[in-house]
């Protein structure tokens, strides 16, 4: 299918690995000239060495600093998608304020930072697409690491007011909320998750969905492309009368229907 997609800018944050590099892979097969960030010009180069039409730039857009360079480099974006995000498992009890700070400047304020500027200038013109990805987690919230939750729950808040201020335009503001996703970090996760000594990645994977995920439907990890491919049409013209929607790829986990 045509998205038609060609000529169009993106800038994918967290484009080097995981969802972020597959949301890129995908853009670029569509014709959009895409722009990833990262701190390591040296992870940059080898994730993005085989696609063409991406621009890769040094900036940490976690910090205020890296936001505001990225923002000097590239001024201007059709498509922004707010993919950047880290996560890890911790008691409640051990969760420091330092913990707190960081989960919510890399998930919550780069997002809001490039979100900013970028998108009064999608309304100024007419047309634009931004895109959050959170995570099913942003409504149910893990037990395991209720700091990334709320960082999650954060984002589809910020999503949605955006939406509310697009109205009667052409720019939509969306949010993709995908379950666990087959990506760089997961394999350790699973491993920190499990009870099983010297657990394989497929065991890890078996006892997390067993144990921690019970409701999922797929009972399985997601893959990067499964959810590259819905935000792909997000970014698209075709997905006009979606907005102000927080859609789900998670495999099923959430029982409620609305």
């Amino acid at each position: 299918m045509d998205l038609k997609l060609k000529g169009k800018t993106a800038i994918v944050t967290g484009g080097s690995a995981g969802i972020g590099l597959a949301i890129v892979k995908a853009l670029t097969a569509e014709g959009v000239a895409v722009t990833v960030p990262g701190r390591s010009k040296e992870k940059l180069g080898k994730a993005l060495a085989d696609l063409s039409g991406v621009q890769a730039i040094v900036a940490d857009v976690a910090t205020a600093e890296g936001a505001a360079s990225l923002l000097q480099q590239v001024p201007d974006t059709d498509i922004l998608i707010n993919n950047l995000g880290i996560y890890e498992p911790k008691a409640f009890a051990d969760i420091t304020d330092s913990d707190w700070l960081r989960l919510f400047e890399t998930n919550v304020l780069s997002g809001v930072r490039l979100s900013r500027h970028y998108f009064p200038r999608m309304l100024q013109r007419n047309n634009g697409r931004v895109i959050f990805i959170s995570s099913e987690s942003g409504v149910m919230t893990p037990p395991e690491m209720i700091h990334y939750g709320v960082t999650k729950s954060s984002q589809l808040a910020i999503s949605r007011g955006l939406a509310e201020l697009t109205k009667g335009t052409a720019v939509t503001v969306n949010t993709v909320m995908p379950g666990p996703t087959r990506s760089e970090g997961i394999v350790e996760f699973l491993e920190k998750m499990s009870t099983i000594p010297n657990a394989t990645p497929e065991q890890a994977e078996h006892e997390f969905f067993e144990k921690h995920r019970q409701s999922s439907l797929l009972q399985r990890l997601i893959e990067d492309s499964e959810i590259a491919n819905l935000v792909a049409f997000l970014a698209s013209p075709l997905s006009a009368a979606t907005n102000g929607a927080a859609l789900r790829a998670e495999g099923g986990l959430l029982r409620s229907i609305v």
